[in-house]
C-alpha cells in the first residue's frame, strides 16, 4: 500500500469514568491506579493499597461529584477534548488527519493508533495534552504507545511533544481566559498545578538537582532537565508576566494530593489558608497544568476550594475557565502541529 500524503494527529488527555457511576469509577480507578508509572511502588503493595483502601470506598464517595459535573455528552473531559478535536481538523485541513484518546478509558489509545496505522501515513504526531511533562502523565503515554506498537510488523514515523509549557500560543490563550476576570478586581491571583508524589520527581530527574534545595526549581536550566515542579513554576512565571502581576500578587500551589506520602509543594489547601489569613478577600484561581475543565478544576477548585476560601473569611472567589476547545486554543495548537 502506498504511503498517504497526510499527516496524522493524535491527541490524548488522561481520561475519565464511563458513567458517573461507582462502578464504572472503580474500573476507571482500577486500570488508572495500577499503572506502575502512576503509582511507582511495587506492584503487591500498589495492589494492597488499591484493593483495600482505595476501590472499596472512594469510587462511592466522588460518585456525586462526578454526577454534579456530567453533561449528555458524558464527562467534561471526554466532550471537550472531543470538540478540540474536530475544531484542530477544520482548522489544519486537508494535509492532516485528526483523532483523539485517553490514555485510561475509551476511547482507547489502542484503537485510535491501529486506525492511523491502516491509514498508512508518512507521519504520526502524538499530543499528550499535558502542557509541563511528568513521567506519570507524558511519560505513561509515550511508554504506552511503545507497548501498542511493539508487536506491529510496520511501524509509522512517530513524533511525541513532550510538553508546551512555554508555547507562546498557549501561554496567550491561559492570558485571555484570566485577563477579563482579574480587571473585576480581584485582589490574588493563586496558579494550581496537579500535585505529585515528590519522590516521581527525583525519580525522572537524571542531574541529581531536582528538590535538593531551596529554590532549585527557579534555576534557569530547570525547565530544561524536564522537571515538573520547574515547568510549572515557568508557566506561572510566564503568566504573571504577560497578565503584569506584581510579585506578591500571586502565588502557585499543587493540588489533587492522594494519600500520606509527600507530594509536591504548597499544599493547595494550606495555601488558601495562608492566603486567606494574609488578608486576601477576592481570590482568583487558574489551572494550567488542565487544558480542558474537569473534575479537578470544576469540582475540586469551583466548589471545594471556593467553600474553603469563604470559611476562612474569604468575599469573593472565582475559577479562571480551561482552554477547553476556545478558538485561541485551536489555534495554539495548530501552531504547534506545523512547528513540529
Amino acid at each position: 500500500m502506498p504511503s498517504s500524503t497526510k499527516t496524522g494527529v493524535l491527541l490524548i488527555n488522561l481520561g475519565s469514568p464511563a458513567a458517573p457511576t461507582p462502578k464504572a469509577i472503580r474500573a476507571y480507578l482500577a486500570q488508572f491506579l495500577s499503572d506502575p508509572m502512576v503509582m511507582d511502588m511495587p506492584w503487591l503493595i500498589r495492589q494492597l493499597i488499591l484493593r483495600m483502601f482505595i476501590l472499596p470506598k472512594r469510587p462511592q464517595k466522588i460518585a456525586p461529584r462526578y454526577q454534579s459535573i456530567w453533561t449528555d455528552e458524558g464527562a467534561p473531559l471526554i466532550r471537550h477534548t472531543s470538540h478540540l478535536a474536530q475544531r484542530l481538523d477544520a482548522e489544519l485541513g486537508e494535509s492532516f488527519l485528526i483523532d483523539w484518546a485517553m490514555r485510561y478509558g475509551e476511547p482507547s489509545l489502542e484503537k485510535s493508533l491501529k486506525r492511523f496505522n491502516e491509514a498508512n501515513l508518512k507521519e504520526l504526531i502524538i499530543i499528550p495534552l499535558f502542557p509541563q511533562y511528568a513521567s506519570a502523565t507524558t511519560g505513561s503515554v509515550i511508554k504506552e504507545v511503545h507497548r501498542i506498537c511493539s508487536g506491529w510488523s510496520s511501524l509509522p514515523s512517530f513524533t511525541f511533544v513532550s510538553a508546551f509549557f512555554n508555547h507562546p500560543g498557549f501561554l496567550d490563550a491561559f492570558t485571555n481566559r484570566a485577563k477579563p476576570l482579574l480587571e473585576r478586581g480581584f485582589d490574588h491571583l493563586l496558579f494550581s498545578f496537579h500535585g505529585l508524589p515528590s519522590s516521581q520527581i527525583i525519580k525522572s530527574d537524571s542531574s541529581g538537582k531536582c528538590l535538593q534545595k531551596e529554590g532549585c526549581c527557579a534555576e534557569p536550566d530547570a525547565p530544561a532537565r524536564g522537571c515538573y515542579r520547574a515547568q510549572c513554576l515557568a508557566t506561572a512565571k510566564a503568566l504573571a508576566q504577560r497578565l503584569e502581576l506584581k510579585e506578591d500578587c500571586w502565588s502557585f500551589a499543587f493540588q489533587s494530593r492522594l494519600g500520606r506520602a509527600l507530594w509536591l509543594e504548597p499544599y493547595l489547601a494550606e495555601q488558601v489558608e495562608a492566603l486567606a489569613k494574609k488578608g486576601v478577600k477576592r481570590l482568583l484561581v487558574i489551572s494550567p497544568s488542565f487544558v480542558a475543565d474537569c473534575l479537578e478544576t470544576t469540582d475540586e477548585l469551583g466548589v471545594e476550594m471556593a467553600e474553603r476560601f469563604l470559611r476562612l473569611g474569604g468575599e469573593a472567589f472565582a475559577l479562571v475557565p480551561s482552554l477547553n476547545d476556545g478558538a485561541d486554543w485551536v489555534t495554539a495548537l495548530a501552531d504547534l502541529v506545523k512547528g513540529v
